[in-house]
């Protein structure tokens, strides 16, 4: 049942801007939410290459929209879950987590919130929340799970 919610989500999301392609200006039809994730990802490959500034100034034009797209449409796990990990990359612990647990609330198993919630919980000296976290996570057969498992024992993820 999951995989077939997740086969309409992609296809909706990929039929959803499909009438950008071949356009030169097809980031200005995309989401907020969209520009986001790209900014993040853009922003994690910056800290790979530990380039922090540039990192940062993704990661906080990327809460800047996941804000904007949360308050047209409020309650997605997702955003929510975006939101959380800027947040707490920009070093706000306190409200990241409260994303998280936003998040949480609306889709208990989200894979990407329980990962990053962990990771928090780790961060923050809480290993026995981080391990109810991946605990969330150990029959999902997931690289969320390995990623945190890692984290957890204190191993460095290529990802993170």
């Amino acid at each position: 049942m999951k995989k077939i919610i997740l086969t309409l989500f992609v296809t909706l999301m990929l039929t959803g801007n499909s009438h950008a392609a071949g356009s030169s200006s097809s980031s200005s039809s995309s989401s907020n939410y969209d520009k986001a994730v790209k900014l993040i990802k853009s922003a994690k490959k910056y800290e790979q290459k530990e380039k922090t500034d540039k990192a940062k100034k993704n990661y906080e034009k990327a809460q800047k929209l996941l804000i904007k797209s949360n308050d047209k449409n409020p309650n997605n796990a997702d955003t929510l879950n975006y939101l959380g990990f800027t947040t707490r990359k920009l070093g706000d612990y306190e409200n990241g987590e409260k994303y998280y647990l936003q998040g949480l609330a609306i889709e208990p198993n989200h894979k990407g919130i329980n990962e990053y919630l962990g990771e928090l919980y780790v961060a923050t000296n809480r290993h026995n929340l981080a391990i109810e976290r991946l605990e969330v996570l150990k029959n999902c057969n997931c690289e969320e799970y390995d990623d945190l498992k890692a984290i957890i024992a204190g191993e460095k993820v290529s990802k993170y």
